[in-house]
């Protein structure tokens, strides 16, 4: 089932309270049904009295991956790691053109997708991976320009030393806000910062994704859409697009 942009967006500012879910704003009665039949295909029921939707469960958990996807999902998805498939590596690559000696920083690494073919590129790169398993499986490519971390990225204290920060970080609860935010830090004067991010900074309205658009349009950055099921063989059918923002010298 696919859901329209104005029902994502009707969902995005939706406010929740344990497994209620309350609709905020003014709809037309068309945009309202199709709301709610979206509410009532993820496991949300009418409450007359309470005038909320009521779920098994925690509200938030269960609509975030239906605005994630655009799709109602079977089952919940903490969409925390999901390797980057070859071609998106490769597209994040060519926004990133990264070139030899250029320092390279990927956070939230996984098992070293986007990282080795930096490196491959001739790139010196970082890696913050915060599994242990992961961070072992890029250390065992013994890739003499790629060093790992195992930390939790959005913890460390990043310094503004990269030429290019590359990145495909977790996505749920905004989390991918959060690290692209984090990570600017990171990117020296000049250098440029290249992420998969959630199709949900281009239509969500919270302070997450107004401080992101702010720094999009402050730096003169872009969002690049990706093919509908580029995440398919990872195991997610999240929406997804590349940002680009460049930093001022």
């Amino acid at each position: 089932m696919k859901i329209p942009t104005t029902v994502l967006e009707v969902l995005a500012r939706a406010e929740t309270d344990g497994p209620r879910l309350i609709l905020t704003g003014t709809l037309d009665r068309k945009l309202y049904l199709d709301t709610a039949k979206v509410l009532d295909a993820a496991g949300g029921r009418w409450n007359r009295k309470e005038r909320v939707h009521l779920f098994d469960g925690d509200a938030a958990a269960i609509i975030e991956p239906v605005i994630l996807t655009g799709e109602i999902v079977s089952t919940r998805q903490q969409f925390g790691y999901f390797p980057t498939p070859a071609p998106v590596v490769q597209q994040l690559l060519g926004h990133a053109r990264v070139e030899p000696g250029m320092r390279v920083l990927e956070p939230s690494a996984g098992r070293g997708a986007i990282a080795l073919a930096a490196a491959d590129a001739g790139g010196l790169v970082d890696c913050v991976e915060i599994q242990e398993q992961h961070a072992a499986v890029i250390g065992d490519a013994h890739h003499l320009n790629v060093t790992v971390v195992v930390a939790d990225f959005l913890t460390t204290v990043p310094q503004p030393v990269y030429d290019r920060v590359v990145m495909n970080p977790p996505f749920a609860r905004q989390d991918d806000i959060r690290h692209v935010l984090h990570a600017w830090k990171a990117v020296r004067p000049g250098g440029l910062l290249v992420a998969v991010m959630s199709n949900g900074v281009t239509f969500r309205d919270t302070p997450l994704t107004r401080e992101f658009q702010a720094l999009l349009k402050a730096e003169g950055g872009g969002l690049h859409p990706l093919p509908e099921g580029a995440f398919r063989e990872s195991g997610t059918g999240v929406t997804t697009v590349i940002a680009v923002i460049p930093k001022a010298p």
